[in-house]
């Protein structure tokens, strides 16, 4: 999440059922996505998990696979599993000469978004890591 972003008023904070319980957050426009408040390119959906494109462009293809049950970064990596294995089979059928999966972790890292994601990034050669 932005923090020179603010909010108020009723979008300030969204409350979701989850599995452990209820949890309020900040806007997300992830979430917004899911909801389909908000538009977005969908790539593959079922009822967990959900890929769409990224609105940046730094490569041909630049996806975002998460989970539809709002997670932080960390929560999301420690149940891995499903959406690693979404993010895996998209990148190969878009990416078929290679691709990246990666994830941002805190500000320094520039992550962007509470709502933990993978890029799923191909499309072209890639070149040497940062």
């Amino acid at each position: 999440m932005r923090p020179d972003r603010t909010f108020d008023g009723a979008d300030a904070l969204e409350i979701e059922s989850a599995g452990r319980g209820l949890r309020a957050h900040r806007y997300c426009v992830f979430c917004s996505i899911v909801a389909g408040r908000e538009p977005a390119n969908v790539i593959y959906e079922d009822d967990r998990v959900i890929v769409f494109q990224n609105i940046l462009r730094w490569a041909p293809v630049m996806l975002l696979a998460m989970t539809k049950e709002h997670r932080t970064q960390m929560e999301l990596w420690q149940d891995i599993g499903e959406v690693a294995r979404v993010a895996a089979e998209v990148g190969a059928r878009y990416c078929p000469g290679g691709y990246r999966l990666l994830s941002n972790f805190g500000y320094d890292a520039m992550q962007s978004q509470e709502h933990g994601h993978v890029h799923i990034v191909g499309g072209t050669h890639l070149g040497p890591y940062a």
